[in-house]
């Protein structure tokens, strides 16, 4: 009944206005949705902050799990070099929370920093970011920090941010160095140029997962042509024994030289006992694997950290995504272990190191790999998140795909040619 009376009232304001020999207004349009692609890199200096300043501000952290996972002890040694660098003391300026889990108890978490007084929040895994946004919605006077979403610049809060760094870099360095390492076996005669196959274990098959080890094999082949990769996934961010398994399975199809993204030793000390060279992730493993760690990328989280806490003290505006680079400190290596690395390594990795800072190596040059035995020419990622993983942005800008540019979150999803997954 109420439809037939709504019905009646629009014929009637139609023949109304026809009789003014005016038109009836066209149905408005659904407006579509607009997305604020505030990036910016630039680096805080701190030595800026007044000691004033930085009594306004008391941060707070929420890690996924402890020290003991190599992903969560490279946040918490950033957020403590970041905070005590500017003066403030853990427990009373900077609070702590670790083994919080993707789910309410991250907002929970959130909730009790902000409690507490902290006027800035970090969060540093992927599941976090639903719940950091719930936070953000409740508490508008508090900053949200978190790293690995990308949500922030569709998602219309001003005070949530997200950050990531330009990794897909230290990992090609990486692979440089697995590649050197082939190289040395093929010439020694341990393995045919053939047989010069890499191992991977992922934890998730997530842009970022694919992001990292697309560009680990892509900087193998950059040195060694003939490579090639198999990948495992664990499905877990953390789980030694998963990752353990994922290395012996690899190891047994052939891989020679190893390398992950997932957090625990599992993999490295399984390739230690077998003497299968690794390239870790997040941190040095040659104190616990002298004779197979060869090297390590990680990010510095310390910049970003500075930036945000620095503009929260000065009460100056945080940007929607921040991109850290090599540029800014945010992507770095371990020291090369030159017992297990290839001769010549580190001349080569300087040498790459220096053509990546200048934009002379893309490390996503579309002319370096083939899709299905096709060039890539075209290819629409999954920018703006919405919850639909619905392909949205041309990604194939200057003949290379475009990674953390329309976002910091790797975006990069695409199965190339040479990389084999065995099983997700």
């Amino acid at each position: 009944m109420k439809k037939i009376i709504a019905l009646l009232m629009v014929l009637v304001m139609v023949c109304a206005l026809a009789a003014c020999g005016q038109k009836a207004p066209a149905p408005a349009e659904q407006a579509e949705p607009t997305f604020e692609f505030d990036n910016d890199s630039t680096p805080f200096d701190v030595s800026t902050l007044s000691e004033d300043e930085v009594k306004k501000v008391k941060v707070g952290f929420i890690f996924l799990h402890d020290e003991n996972s190599t992903y969560d002890l490279n946040f918490i040694n950033a957020a403590r070099e970041a905070c005590e660098g500017l003066g403030l003391k853990e427990g009373q300026d900077f609070i702590l929370k670790t083994g919080i889990p993707e789910g309410q108890e991250c907002y929970d978490a959130a909730a009790e920093l902000v409690d507490a007084g902290c006027n800035i929040v970090f969060a540093d895994s992927f599941g976090h970011e639903s719940f950091m946004i719930q936070a953000a919605k409740e508490f508008p006077k508090v900053e949200f920090c978190h790293a690995t979403g990308t949500q922030a610049h569709s998602a219309g809060l001003p005070n949530f941010h997200n950050a990531f760094a330009t990794i897909f870099e230290g990992r090609y360095l990486g692979g440089v160095a697995a590649g050197m390492k082939l190289n040395e076996m093929i010439e020694k005669g341990q393995i045919t140029a053939e047989q010069a196959k890499l191992g991977y274990i992922g934890a998730y098959p997530y842009a970022e997962v694919k992001s990292g080890y697309t560009a680990f094999f892509l900087g193998a082949r950059s040195v060694c042509p003939s490579a090639t990769m198999e990948v495992t996934f664990t499905n877990s961010w953390y789980d030694p024994t998963l990752e353990k398994e994922g290395a012996i399975k690899l190891i047994n199809n052939g891989c020679v030289v190893l390398s992950e993204h997932a957090d625990s030793m599992g993999a490295p000390t399984e390739c230690e006992s077998r003497g299968v060279p690794f390239v870790f992730y997040n941190g040095s493993a040659e104190a616990d694997c002298p004779n197979t760690f060869i090297v390590s990328s990680r990010i510095n989280w310390v910049p970003f950290m500075q930036v945000m806490i620095g503009n929260v003290a000065k009460a100056q505006h945080l940007h929607a995504d921040w991109t850290g680079t090599m540029a800014t400190d945010s992507v770095v290596l371990s020291d090369l272990n030159e017992k297990v690395a290839a001769p010549g390594t580190a001349e080569k990795l300087a040498e790459v190191s220096a053509s990546l800072r200048s934009g002379t190596t893309k490390v996503f040059d579309t002319s370096t790999f083939t899709v299905g035995g096709k060039p890539l020419t075209t290819y629409s990622a999954d920018v703006n998140d919405l919850g639909t993983f619905t392909p949205d942005t041309e990604s194939i800008v200057n003949g290379a795909f475009a990674e953390s540019v329309f976002r910091s979150a790797p975006s990069f999803d695409v199965d190339i040619d040479g990389i084999t997954i065995i099983d997700q």
